[in-house]
C-alpha cells in the first residue's frame, strides 16, 4: 500500500452525488454511448481480459507507481518528502491519474473497499500537492535545486513544447470525471474543478496564449463541461485548439501546429497528440455546433483510413516522432503503432459514429479494439507493448515496465471502460455496435429495455439477443453489419479481401427471418418490441485472405489472413525451426480452423499447407521444403518468449526471406554500451539495411548519448581468423536525433588486452551502404568495435559483419 513517510495522512471529505445527473447542454452527439457503468460483460472473451486487468494490471500497476517514483512526486510536491530528485520525465503524473481512472471503471464493476479507501489516500495526497491558486504539477512545486530542462523558469513558459502541465491537467480531469461517474464522490472532481479554474482565468484571449504541446487537455475540459454545465470549460478547449497554428507560437507538423486545426486535411505529427487532438475537435464540434471542425475531422479520417492505417488498426508507421508517415508508408518490422495511439483511434472513432451514425467508423474501432490495442498487454496482464509491429525476427518482447509507462497506464484505464463502447442510442434508436456477450438496461423515450446478448464471438459468428423492453413499445433496434461480413475489410481500398464472394445476412425475429432495411452500415427494425422477443444472426465466419493496395510497398506479394474481426499472424513457437520469415504459402491455399481452448487462453487457430526456403552452402540456389503452416490471432504473439513473427504472408519467392547460413558474427554473443540490451541481438541478426533509413531493418542506438564513446563486443563461439570488418550505420535524421559518428575503431582480443587490428585504409564514415576495412589478418576470439559519437546527434547501426 501507499508509503506514509511516517506523515499519517487523513482522508479529505467527500460527498456522495448521484453520477447519473449531468448538465443539460445545448448541443451535443446525436448518438450517446450507453454508458459502461449500464453495461454488464460476461463473455468469454473480453470479460476475463477485464478481470485480469482488475486482479493483475491494475494492482501491478500501482505498484510499479510506487516502487518508480510517481507517487513519490506528490510527496515531494507537498513538502513530506525532501529529496531533491524527481522522476524522469515531467508528464509522470499523468501514470497516476491514468491508474486511479482504471480503478475508478473497475469500482463500478466490482464493489472493492478496499481500493476505494486506497483511492481516497491517493486523492488526499494529490490535493496535498496542489498549490492554493488550484495549480497542479509536481515537476515545478517539488522546487528542486535543478529544474528538469523541460520545465522553462515559470509556469506556462514551455508549454507549446515539452512541459506537459496541460498534459498532466487533461489526465487529471478525464480521471475525476471517471471516478465521479463510477462512485459518486466528487473529492478528486473538487481537485480537478479547482485547477480547471485556474487554467479559464489564466488562459484566453489577451491573457495568457499558449497551446498545449501534447493534446489531451481539450477533451478533458469537455468532460468536466459536461458534469458541471460550465460553459467556460467548452470554450477553453476551442480557445487550445483554435490558437495552433498562429503565428507567433511554437507551430510544428510534429504537434499538428503546423497550420490552424480547421485548415487541416491529412494526419501529420506524433499519432498520439493527433488522435487526441482530433477526439478534442470532435467534442468542440459536438458541443457547439461547429461545422468547420467536424468537416476538418472529417478530411482527417478519410485520409487515415485510406492511406496511413496498418491492418491492426495501428497508425503512426514511424518511430521519427513517433508519428505518421507519408501516404502509404505502412513498415512491417519498424512499425510503431504505438499502443497509446491504437486506444486514442478508438476514442476518436467512437465520436465520429457519434457524430455521424455510419457503422463505418465502428468497423476500424472493432479492428483496432481486436487486434493492435489488445496486442499492447501480455495475456498475463504484466508485461506491454510500447511500439506494436507486424514483422520480429526476435527483436520485440514485451516489458515489465517502460521508463516511459504511458502505454502501460493506458491500457489499465482504457480496458475496464471497455463496456461503454457495446451499445449506443438516439431517442427511440438503439444501437447494437459490438458484438459482446453481455447484459444492459437503456432508458429510451418509449421505455427502458434491458438488453442480453449471447455469443462467442469472436470465434463464432453466432449472435443471440434477447430484446426485452419493460412494456411493449415502438423503438428501432439498429443491429451493425460488419464491413468484414460483406467484403470490405476497412472503408476504401487499402485493404481488400483476394476473395469478393458474400453472402446475405439473414437476420431471424423469434426465429424466423425478418425485413431490415439497410441504412449506414446498419440492419434496421423497426417494430413494436415485447418482452421475451429474440434476435439471431450468425456472421460468416471463414477465413480471408487480405491484400493491400498496390502502393504498400511493405507488402508487395503477400497476403493476411483473417477470421471475423481478428488478423492473424505466424509465430515461430507453432512452426517448422521456430522460424516463419522462410516460409511461402499460395494465396489459393485452404485454410482450416481449429479452436484450441488450452492455447494461449484459448483461440482459434489456422491451418494450411506452405514451403520454406534455406540457403545451402556452396550453392546459390535455395533448399525448398513442404510444411504445414500455422496461424495465430495478431493479439496472442510474444506471449511464449522471443520469436519471429509476420503478419504478411509471403506468396511469392520475391518476398520470402530464406534461412541464411550461420557466419562468425551470428554466432558470436554480442554486449555492448546500450542501456536496453534487447537492441543488441539486431546487430548479427543478418538482416541487412538498403539503405541508413530501411524501415525493415532493425538496429541498435546509444539515443540520448551525444559526444560519448561507446561500443560493442562480439565474443566468438571459437577462435578465428579474420581480417575484415564492415559497419552499416544508422541515421535518423535530421529529426530523430540519430547520425553517422564522429570516428569508429576495430580492436582484436590478444590475451586479456585490447589491441588496435592494423589496417591498411581509413575509417570510413558514410551513410546508406557498408562501412568496410580491411586489417592484417588475427587470430583472436573476440572483436571490439569503439564508436565516438557525435557532439550534437547520438549514433547507431543495423549490422557489424565479420570476416
Amino acid at each position: 500500500m501507499i508509503k506514509f513517510y511516517g506523515t499519517v495522512i487523513l482522508l479529505s471529505c467527500f460527498f456522495i452525488i448521484d453520477s447519473t445527473v449531468f448538465a443539460q447542454l445545448a448541443y451535443d452527439y446525436p448518438i450517446q454511448p450507453v454508458d459502461f457503468t449500464r453495461v454488464k460483460v460476461e463473455d468469454k472473451f473480453w470479460a476475463p481480459k477485464i478481470k485480469v486487468n482488475e486482479e493483475v494490471t491494475l494492482p501491478y500497476t500501482f505498484q510499479k507507481c510506487e516502487a518508480e517514483g510517481r507517487m513519490d512526486n506528490f510527496y515531494r510536491a507537498a513538502g513530506i518528502l525532501k529529496d531533491d530528485k524527481s522522476t524522469t520525465y515531467t508528464f509522470d503524473d499523468s501514470d497516476l491519474y491514468k491508474v486511479i481512472e482504471g480503478a475508478s471503471y473497475s469500482l463500478q464493476s466490482k464493489n472493492n473497499m478496499t481500493l476505494s479507501i486506497y483511492l481516497d489516500t491517493l486523492i488526499n495526497l494529490i490535493a496535498s500537492a496542489q498549490e492554493d491558486d488550484g495549480y497542479l504539477f509536481t515537476f515545478r512545486t517539488m522546487h528542486k535545486t535543478k529544474p528538469h530542462e523541460w520545465l522553462g523558469t515559470k509556469r506556462w513558459e514551455k508549454e507549446e513544447d515539452l512541459s506537459h502541465e496541460l498534459y498532466n491537467a487533461g489526465h487529471l480531469f478525464e480521471a475525476a470525471a471517471a471516478h465521479y461517474r463510477a462512485t459518486g464522490k466528487n473529492n478528486l472532481l473538487n481537485i480537478a474543478i479547482k485547477n480547471a479554474d485556474l487554467l479559464v482565468k489564466t488562459f484566453g484571449w489577451g491573457k495568457e496564449e499558449r497551446f498545449p504541446g501534447h493534446q489531451i487537455v481539450e477533451t478533458g475540459l469537455v468532460k468536466l463541461y459536461r458534469i458541471t454545465g460550465k460553459k467556460d470549460y467548452l470554450d477553453l478547449a476551442k480557445f487550445f485548439l483554435d490558437l495552433r497554428g498562429k503565428e507567433g507560437h511554437f507551430n510544428q507538423e510534429y504537434s499538428q501546429s503546423h497550420i490552424q486545426v480547421v485548415d487541416q486535411k491529412t494526419a501529420v505529427g506524433h499519432s498520439v497528440r493527433a488522435t487526441y487532438m482530433y477526439s478534442g475537435m470532435a467534442d468542440v464540434a459536438a458541443l457547439s455546433g461547429n461545422k468547420q471542425y467536424q468537416s476538418a475531422i472529417d478530411n482527417i479520417w478519410q485520409n487515415v483510413v485510406n492511406r496511413k492505417m496498418y491492418i491492426t488498426g495501428g497508425i503512426g508507421s514511424t518511430r521519427n516522432g513517433e508519428a505518421f508517415g507519408n501516404e502509404y508508408e505502412l513498415p512491417n518490422m519498424s512499425a510503431y503503432a504505438e499502443t497509446c495511439a491504437a486506444i486514442a483511434n478508438v476514442y476518436w472513432n467512437m465520436r465520429m459514429f457519434a457524430l455521424h451514425g455510419d457503422a463505418k467508423y465502428i468497423d476500424v474501432l472493432e479492428r483496432t479494439l481486436y487486434n493492435g490495442l489488445i496486442s499492447g498487454v501480455s495475456l498475463s496482464g504484466d508485461h506491454f507493448f510500447y511500439p506494436n509491429p507486424l514483422a520480429s525476427i526476435g527483436q520485440h518482447q514485451r516489458s515489465s515496465w517502460h521508463n516511459c509507462a504511458c502505454c502501460i497506464t493506458n491500457m489499465t484505464r482504457f480496458l475496464p471502460s471497455m463496456p461503454g463502447y457495446i451499445y449506443a442510442q438516439n431517442g427511440n434508436n438503439l444501437y447494437l455496435n459490438l458484438f459482446v456477450g453481455s447484459t444492459s438496461t437503456i432508458d429510451l423515450p418509449a421505455t427502458k429495455v434491458e438488453l442480453i446478448q449471447k455469443t462467442d464471438y469472436p470465434w463464432s459468428g453466432v449472435v443471440d439477443v434477447a430484446v426485452n423492453p419493460h412494456k411493449s413499445s415502438n423503438f428501432a433496434l439498429h443491429i451493425r453489419i460488419p464491413g468484414w461480413a460483406v467484403n470490405q475489410p476497412v472503408p476504401g481500398d487499402l485493404y481488400t479481401y483476394s476473395d469478393q464472394t458474400s453472402k446475405k445476412m439473414v437476420i431471424l425475429l423469434n426465429g424466423k427471418p425478418t425485413k431490415y432495411r439497410m441504412e449506414r452500415g446498419f440492419a434496421i427494425i423497426q417494430r413494436v418490441w415485447k418482452k421475451g422477443d429474440h434476435i439471431s444472426l450468425n456472421f460468416d465466419m471463414e477465413v480471408k485472405k487480405v491484400i493491400s493496395n498496390e502502393k504498400v510497398k511493405a507488402n508487395k506479394n503477400r497476403f493476411a489472413l483473417e477470421m471475423g474481426p481478428i488478423v492473424y499472424c505466424l509465430e515461430g513457437p507453432d512452426n517448422v525451426d521456430n522460424m516463419v520469415m522462410n516460409i511461402l504459402v499460395d494465396k489459393n491455399v485452404t485454410v482450416s480452423q481449429e479452436f484450441k481452448p488450452e492455447l494461449l487462453n484459448g483461440i482459434m487457430v489456422l491451418k494450411m499447407q506452405g514451403k520454406s526456403y534455406k540457403e545451402v552452402e556452396n550453392n546459390t540456389a535455395l533448399a525448398e521444403t513442404s510444411q504445414e503452416v500455422t496461424a495465430i490471432p495478431y493479439f496472442a504473439w510474444a506471449n511464449r518468449g522471443p520469436s519471429e513473427m509476420q503478419v504478411w504472408v509471403p506468396f511469392e519467392t520475391s518476398a520470402v526471406r530464406a534461412k541464411v547460413l550461420p557466419t562468425i558474427a551470428s554466432k558470436s554473443r554480442v554486449s555492448s554500451s546500450v542501456v536496453n540490451k534487447k537492441m543488441e541481438r539486431s546487430v548479427n541478426d543478418q538482416y541487412y539495411p538498403t539503405d541508413e533509413g530501411d524501415d525493415g531493418a532493425t538496429y541498435l542506438h546509444w539515443w540520448p548519448n551525444k559526444n560519448t564513446t561507446e561500443w560493442i563486443q562480439y565474443d566468438f563461439d571459437d577462435t578465428y581468423t579474420v581480417s575484415e570488418s564492415s559497419v552499416f550505420w544508422f541515421d535518423d535524421g535530421p529529426w530523430g536525433g540519430c547520425s553517422i559518428p564522429l570516428s569508429w575503431q576495430i580492436f582484436y582480443k590478444k590475451d586479456d588486452e585490447w589491441v588496435p587490428v592494423n589496417n591498411s585504409g581509413s575509417y570510413p564514415i558514410q551513410k546508406s551502404s557498408f562501412n568496410s576495412i580491411s586489417f592484417l589478418p588475427v587470430t583472436t576470439s573476440a572483436l571490439k568495435l569503439v564508436v565516438q559519437l557525435p557532439e550534437d546527434n547520438s549514433a547507431g547501426l543495423y549490422e557489424w559483419i565479420i570476416k
